[in-house]
């Protein structure tokens, strides 16, 4: 069996309820993104947990130092785990993730997390892009709506389409009861 790894994108308090930019069925997504965690602390695999910090306080979301740039409570990182920080939509642009996961022989990587559009969709075209074995677990993954000149996508479309594209030729895409059955 290859060596695997789990990356959890974004799960922060901006995207929950109460936050700068709340995303739909996000805590469905963290509820599984939690059991994957366990099950992956269980086996004793590689959990990089992800936080996104845009470069100035006058972000949108995720402002340096803020409550909601925290990684929500429900995902929270176990002592000696990996917490990465990027400031770009791809986890592995201007970050270690390649060297840590090269380093630690990881071949298959799983990905869950925020927002499936962008940071999502991002980090899983690289890391197939890279050579690693991807698998995105879309329930484990929220969205939120988006604008198109005067057309509102709503966001179960949104993420459905990029999970239909992911799905395409970068990733095996699955639900976490799916994988964590397997």
């Amino acid at each position: 069996m290859s060596k695997r790894a789990l990356i959890v994108i974004d799960l922060q308090n901006d995207y929950f309820e109460g936050g700068k930019w709340t995303l739909e069925g996000i805590d469905a997504a963290a509820a599984k993104a939690a059991r994957l965690i366990g099950a992956f602390r269980d086996s004793g695999e590689m959990i990089v947990h992800v936080r996104h910090e845009f470069p100035t306080a006058d972000a949108p979301f995720f402002a340096p130092g803020s409550p909601g740039a925290e990684i929500n409570p429900v995902v929270s990182p176990a002592d000696g785990e990996t917490v990465l920080l990027k400031h770009s939509a791809n986890a592995f642009k201007n970050t270690d993730l390649k060297d840590l996961l090269d380093r630690g022989g990881i071949e298959d990587v799983v990905i869950c997390g925020a927002m499936s559009h962008i940071c999502i969709d991002g980090t899983t075209r690289a890391a197939a892009d890279m050579g690693y074995r991807c698998t995105l677990i879309h329930d484990a993954c929220a969205s939120r709506d988006l604008q198109f000149n005067d057309v509102t996508v709503p966001a179960a479309n949104v993420h459905a389409a990029f999970m239909a594209a992911l799905g395409s030729g970068y990733a095996q895409v699955t639900a976490a009861d799916a994988f964590l059955q397997s």
